[in-house]
């Protein structure tokens, strides 16, 4: 007879213990596959914000690690200031030039080209202004260019899009300086369209407002990146609100010549004046990769700049922080898989007992001490693989069920199928090793069971 038949018979017979030893399995795996699923989500989050489109944040002395969450993720609080003029000095060729015309204010030596334009040529350099909030979400003052130029995703070759809406501009004869971009997250918890208005509040999620609104010109679609948790607006209008302008003068270089001043646009409203202006940090991309290094250590000798690689400082975050915690939830969840195999030794160990009689029989009828032994083995396995096969179910579409709400704060959509790992390839194989040793001790006490003593009992 079939000895895959007798062993699903032997379940039968042993039903509801049967099953409660499988769905104990299963919740392992089931809890293996959850996990599972957070890691590649981890991953899959971390490899998208890895190549943020620049190669360089260049920003005040402090910890590289501290500037890269305060610029990349938007958290922790900004370390310092800059100047205005040492983003001037990355703009690259004439870049300078203009934007000191743009603006006016008393600068030295107006028509020279930047510090670092040898080095950007090709390239671009995106100032960034933090310390605003709307609601609990961090405002970003930037340039149009920040949507312009700038790409996002695994590859780095995705364009930003806007769901609803365009990208805020310099300056428009409808909004003036004020214009914003609200990320698709923001959008949807702040309750924000195109059209409608707001305030930001200056250091304090729940503080007052500044006096002056923003008008949301436009919507992202959703990245999966942080930029859906913030808004964005315009760098210009972010000077004219109250609190926002340097107070004391540039005393990095007190015998620098400012009395040259720049020629501006008159047919705009006064912008803030070079010399009262800050930056938090600034995204640099040079013309060539191989620019970056040399231009990081030369930024580095500075007295008050610091210049820190985006995609090194996340792979560090994610060695020493992130890895550790998925491994350890790993860990767990194979303990959980380790009890309840031993669930299966237990239940079939105590149910031999009641079996000897018939394992008498068996061997009577000429079955041999082997065939005994892989029967037992065999219903182990059944009990190890059914319970898998449900877990592995119900692990993935319990994922595909919190789909939504993973792709509301992340941007990752979670499939039933597409979040399937390497790891999991080893499950199989796994479940048997486990059934197999679960199964080994109760195969042993069938193996040793004395025939004539059983059949006269």
């Amino acid at each position: 007879m079939n000895l895959f038949y007798i062993a699903w018979r032997n379940i039968q017979q042993r039903g509801l213990a049967s099953v409660l030893t499988m769905l104990s399995m299963a919740l392992g795996v089931t809890l293996v596959i959850l996990v599972l699923s957070i890691s590649w989500i981890i991953t899959e989050s971390f490899a998208r914000n890895s190549n943020v489109g620049y190669n360089l944040i260049v920003g005040a002395k402090g910890g590289p690690l501290q500037l890269t969450l305060n610029t990349v993720f938007y958290l922790s609080k900004p370390i310092e200031v800059l100047p205005y003029e040492d983003y001037l000095e990355l703009l690259p060729g004439s870049g300078r030039a203009e934007e000191i015309a743009r603006i006016g204010g008393r600068i030295a030596e107006p028509e020279r080209e930047g510090k670092y334009s040898l080095y950007m040529s090709g390239g671009f350099a995106i100032p960034v202004c933090l310390g605003d909030y709307l609601g609990p979400f961090r405002v970003v003052g930037t340039k149009p260019e920040f949507f312009e130029q700038l790409k996002y995703g695994e590859k780095g070759d995705l364009d930003y899009e806007f769901k609803t809406g365009r990208n805020f501009l310099d300056y428009s004869d409808e909004n003036g300086y004020f214009e914003a971009v609200l990320g698709a997250h923001v959008a949807r918890e702040m309750d924000k369209q195109v059209g409608d208005t707001f305030k930001t509040t200056h250091g304090d999620p729940e503080g007052e407002g500044h006096g002056q609104e923003f008008t949301v010109v436009g919507v992202l679609a959703p990245t999966g990146t942080p930029n859906d948790r913030a808004a964005f607006i315009n760098l210009e209008g972010f000077y004219l609100m109250e609190g926002h302008s340097r107070v004391f003068e540039d005393l990095a270089n007190p015998d620098e010549d400012k009395s040259e001043v720049a020629p501006r646009d008159i047919d705009q409203p006064p912008r803030l004046s070079l010399e009262k202006r800050d930056v938090t940090a600034v995204l640099v991309k040079p013309g060539r990769g191989l620019f970056a290094m040399q231009m990081q250590q030369s930024i580095k000798k500075s007295l008050r700049a610091q210049a820190a690689s985006p995609i090194e400082e996340i792979g560090t975050l994610f060695n020493n922080f992130v890895n550790p915690v998925k491994y350890t939830l790993l860990g767990l969840t194979i303990v959980v898989c380790v009890v309840s195999a031993i669930c299966i030794l237990v239940s079939i160990y105590n149910s031999m007992n009641e079996r000897r009689r018939d394992i008498a029989v068996m061997r009577a009828l000429g079955a041999r001490r082997d065939v005994v032994l892989l029967i037992v083995l065999f219903e182990s396995m059944m009990i190890a693989l059914g319970g898998g096969l449900i877990g592995w179910v119900f692990g993935h579409a319990l994922a595909k069920l919190c789909s939504p709400l993973v792709e509301e704060r992340t941007g990752i959509q979670l499939g039933f199928l597409n979040s399937i790992t390497s790891v999991e390839l080893l499950l199989v194989p796994g479940l048997i090793l486990l059934a197999t040793l679960a199964g080994i001790i109760p195969a042993v006490v069938a193996y040793r069971t004395n025939v004539s003593q059983h059949l006269s009992s």
